[in-house]
């Protein structure tokens, strides 16, 4: 017993020292080591108490849904019993790969017959975002509770009508935007740093979210064998399926991933890493549920004209002004020098080539500026421009973002099943998340300056206001 006692004692020190080599302060690795001890030490569910998922947008090799199952790995309470997808080589892939984990899952090519199953009690929708909100309400009113990833919905229409289904049909729901929880707890760190007044009053928060791709003319072909091109468009409008070359992703196209570079389909960057760093920036704020005040483009390159190529903005910088005076500031490759800074330690990271690292203008991440100081925070780094505004433990009753400290995103929409609690990233927050990408996104597209109803979700924009949802294509309407 001892020897065990010892034996745990060490690993808990080792565990310690290699999130501290990391850059996380001391006190908040043994916070993070403590709450990964308790999750693991939850007796494993009977075979009777199991949850039963279905799957609806998954299979292809850049499938996140299947990402999301790897994830989830250690979550034990789920039996997936089906997936769905409108690309039958995608639903081949996807049937052989949830068989080789352990999961014999029936498979669909229409999403209903998911989630219309009375044997099935939760959805995890992972298809093109356009298809979210569809798919996710109808979850919701035939009973299931939804994990959806982000972001989610294509409109600000959409997400008004996504938060009201779940509040009328008391369906949990999930979004996927999971830096909330994972990556050892840095982003969740920064947020409450920033909460508790760690910098003093915030002037401006950063996010630099990475610039979108460009392709030009790409020309019209035939949908591959086995794609259903109209169901794969679905509400949104009919347009000829486009396809060329080949990149790591498999080309240019307006359909698998590439998606995410059309309007029609999407919103580029901004709904892309934008769900997640504005994100963490609204929760930074106190602003989960609200939104800014004001909304403008600083910058912004034209975007491709034509029809058929990707029309999102290549580069670009939009500034959103809050009520208690804060700006966030989100663009592509154009954010500030941050000057030196440093790990909890108050070692400065080494660089790749050597010598001190420095955060570049166009490096992925979120920088908070207050008047005490700065925190840069991505996935693989939390530095700020004095080790005291990280190594200095938070009091005991500081400002937490949420009750429990989740280390799993699965784990905790599964647990908010069972106990019917708000998940870390609820639907109120996914919504008005996802709000803040939208009009951001809009402010592009009609080149307006505008402000915002964070409440009423309305601009003093009529061309703005237009632009807030959009036809959807029959039979596909969402009835709300």
């Amino acid at each position: 017993m001892n020897r065990g006692n010892f034996s745990r004692r060490g690993f808990l020190q080792s565990s310690v020292a290699a999130l501290g080599a990391a850059g996380l302060p001391a006190w908040y690795a043994h916070e993070l080591i403590a709450a990964e001890a308790q999750n693991a030490a939850t007796p494993r569910p009977a075979a009777n108490d199991k949850i039963t998922m279905g799957i609806v947008g998954c299979g292809s090799p850049q499938s996140r849904s299947l990402q999301v199952v790897g994830e989830g790995s250690s979550v034990k309470e789920i039996q997936y019993v089906a997936v769905c997808d409108v690309d039958a080589s995608h639903l081949k892939r996807a049937k052989d790969v949830m068989k080789q984990r352990g999961f014999d899952c029936a498979t669909h090519k229409d999403f209903h017959e998911i989630t219309r199953n009375k044997d099935i009690d939760t959805v995890l929708v992972a298809t093109p975002d356009h298809w979210h909100a569809q798919v996710a309400i109808d979850a919701m009113r035939h009973g299931k509770d939804v994990y959806c990833e982000k972001p989610l919905t294509l409109t600000v229409e959409e997400a008004d009508a996504v938060v009201k289904v779940a509040k009328a049909t008391g369906r949990v729901l999930q979004v996927g935007s999971q830096q909330r929880t994972v990556f050892r707890g840095m982003f969740r760190l920064a947020c409450e740093l920033v909460r508790n007044g760690r910098l003093g009053k915030i002037s401006t928060i950063e996010c630099r979210i990475g610039n979108n791709p460009t392709s030009g003319a790409i020309p019209e072909k035939t949908a591959p064998e086995g794609l259903d091109w109209d169901m794969w468009l679905g509400p949104a409008p009919w347009v000829p399926y486009y396809s060329a070359g080949a990149n790591r992703r498999g080309g240019r196209t307006n359909c698998h991933y590439e998606f995410r570079w059309w309007y029609d389909y999407s919103g580029g960057k901004m709904t892309d890493w934008g769900a997640h760093h504005l994100d963490i920036a609204q929760c930074a704020l106190g602003m989960d549920g609200s939104g800014p005040v004001g909304v403008e483009v600083l910058e912004a390159t034209p975007p491709y004209a034509g029809k058929d190529g990707y029309n999102c903005h290549e580069d670009f910088k939009i500034k959103y002004t809050y009520a208690n005076g804060a700006e966030v500031l989100c663009s592509s490759r154009r954010g500030s020098d941050p000057g030196k800074l440093v790990n909890a330690s108050g070692a400065v990271p080494a660089g790749r080539g050597g010598g001190e690292r420095r955060i570049g203008a166009g490096e992925n991440g979120v920088l908070f500026i207050g008047e005490h100081g700065k925190i840069f925070v991505s996935r693989g780094d939390l530095l700020a421009s004095d080790a005291k505004i990280l190594s200095e433990p938070l009091k005991d009753d500081a400002i937490k973002i949420y009750p429990t400290r989740p280390t799993v995103h699965m784990q905790n929409f599964i647990d908010c099943v069972k106990s019917r609690q708000k998940p870390i990233t609820s639907v109120e927050i996914g919504a008005s998340s996802v709000i803040v990408c939208h009009i951001g996104a809009l402010a592009l597209r009609s080149g307006q300056k505008f402000t915002w109803d964070p409440e009423r979700h309305v601009s003093d924009n009529e061309a703005v206001n237009a632009m807030l949802s959009r036809p959807r294509r029959e039979p596909w309407k969402l009835d709300v």
